[in-house]
């Protein structure tokens, strides 16, 4: 296990008023910590497009596609872009080479990673005529290699309904057209094993009040759409479905489980509301794994939602939200501005956006978690700018998966990894896809709270294979790597 640099902390208290804080009942855990823009001092430009977090050189630092440009991390003290021209992106491992390649949904390109300083694109099988708005890698067939599922959207002057697309990997070699469907209009397409079986399953949020879509994996990568009978589509009565443009997996309530926000661009029109964004829970193996859903749970209404990404930026063990909007103005000259919510661990959000020093952010569709700088705390791309956490003082646990190119992917895509303290479960999976087209880091963070004693690591690996770490120390990274048994 390699220690990380010393976490930087925001300032303590004056002994004072610390005194007052405590005597008051006020506990320093809810302290919001801020986030400043370091975008002009990184010499960095992550336009306002979807964006991908992934360490393409090895160094240990993550780097950054957005905007169609790859941009190197220096240690944390700034960016250099080293590739460009590329579209948005998610990011795996394709080929098990140890370097983690990029495919671009936005131009249905895989990129090659050639050592970590270029990129080159890579022949793929004649397609159908497809617009995207999102993909995920994924290994579906559980050869080892991670495969693509590719949403397709529309031509709505057209009224052309564009296809979804599986590609399958030929064992690191090139890929072929396994399915494709003229299904529905799909914004945002998202992966987990939600049902703990070793195998990956796909969401795919659709707009044009379409219903939602949540394949189940037979584990060969044959998909079947289960989102009616697993309470999984998201909408409200009187309507088929809704207006969704992202939505991102993640455990909301620390069981152990992981639930899903799905989050619904939403009219309100002559036939009344139209569904809003809502939280569905996980319920588990007693009920099958079929949802409750929990409606808003606190995400108060606008009207253009758009991408959401969930992390624990206060690091107090519980899954945060981050939810963009598509417009500045929406109907009835109505603002409309990205959420920063806080989570509680019981599916109760709490807008922190003005005390996080977030508010007033444009439009965009641009959302990805990751920790830049490796203090410890998650760092935030949105609206074409890199936000900087300045920490909330809680303690941490980074953990990078890593597959044997054989049994599991390089990458670890569809891993979860779990966390069991005292009175919660956390749950973290190594996913590539989330909202509409963004991509968090691969290496997994966990925020611990006030947690000081080492912890014990539960990962479910691709595949079934279960593994325990034990005695982990916290306030740094380990890295663990899948050895078949």
């Amino acid at each position: 296990m390699l220690p990380l640099p010393a976490c930087r902390r925001t300032r303590r208290p004056l002994p004072w008023l610390l005194a007052l804080l405590l005597s008051s009942g006020v506990a320093c855990a809810q302290t919001t910590p801020v986030f400043e823009d370091q975008t002009a001092a990184l010499g960095i430009a992550p336009q306002n497009d979807a964006a991908c977090w992934a360490d393409f050189d090895n160094d240990g630092w993550t780097d950054l596609c957005a905007g169609g440009a790859v941009w190197k991390n220096n240690a944390g003290k700034g960016f250099t872009r080293i590739a460009e021209g590329l579209g948005a992106t998610v990011a795996a491992d394709y080929d098990n080479d140890g370097f983690v390649d990029l495919f671009s949904w936005s131009s249905l390109q895989v990129f090659h990673n050639d050592g970590g300083k270029a990129f080159t694109p890579i022949k793929l099988p004649e397609l159908p005529r497809c617009v995207s708005r999102g993909a995920c890698w994924g290994d579906f067939n559980g050869d080892g290699f991670v495969d693509l599922y590719v949403g397709g959207y529309e031509d709505w002057d057209a009224g052309i309904t564009y296809p979804h697309l599986l590609l399958m990997n030929e064992q690191g070699t090139g890929f072929r057209l396994a399915w494709s469907e003229e299904r529905t209009r799909a914004r945002g397409v998202t992966a987990c094993d939600f049902d703990q079986d070793g195998d990956l399953d796909v969401y795919v949020s659709n707009y044009r009040l379409q219903p939602n879509l949540l394949w189940l994996n037979d584990g060969t990568g044959k998909l079947q759409d289960v989102a009616g009978a697993y309470n999984a589509v998201a909408t409200s009565e009187g309507f088929r479905g809704g207006h969704s443009i992202g939505a991102c997996w993640g455990d909301f309530d620390n069981d152990g489980y992981v639930d899903l926000f799905a989050g619904n661009f939403a009219h309100v029109d002559h036939r009344g509301d139209q569904p809003k964004s809502r939280f569905l829970r996980n319920r588990g193996p007693q009920q099958g794994y079929t949802f409750e859903d929990k409606g808003p749970c606190g995400v108060h209404y606008q009207e253009s939602y758009a991408s959401p990404a969930a992390g624990d930026f206060d690091n107090d063990g519980n899954l945060d939200l981050f939810f963009t909007t598509v417009y500045g103005t929406a109907s009835f000259g109505r603002k409309n501005n990205p959420v920063l919510f806080r989570g509680d661990g019981r599916f109760a959000m709490t807008d922190v956006t003005a005390a996080a020093r977030l508010a007033g952010l444009e439009p965009t569709y641009q959302a990805a978690w990751a920790d830049y700088d490796n203090d410890g705390d998650l760092d935030l791309v949105t609206a074409g700018k890199l936000f900087t956490n300045q920490g909330s003082g809680g303690h941490w646990l980074k953990v990078r998966l890593q597959g044997d190119g054989k049994v599991v992917n390089r990458s670890a895509i569809g891993a979860q990894v779990r966390v069991r303290l005292k009175d919660k479960v956390l749950t973290r999976q190594v996913e590539a896809g989330t909202g509409e087209g963004n991509q968090n880091d691969l290496t997994l963070h966990f925020g611990l709270g006030d947690q000081t004693d080492p912890v014990r690591l539960e990962i479910l690996w691709p595949g079934g294979a279960t593994q325990t770490v034990r005695r982990v120390r916290v306030d740094r990274l380990t890295t663990i790597r899948f050895r078949k048994r």
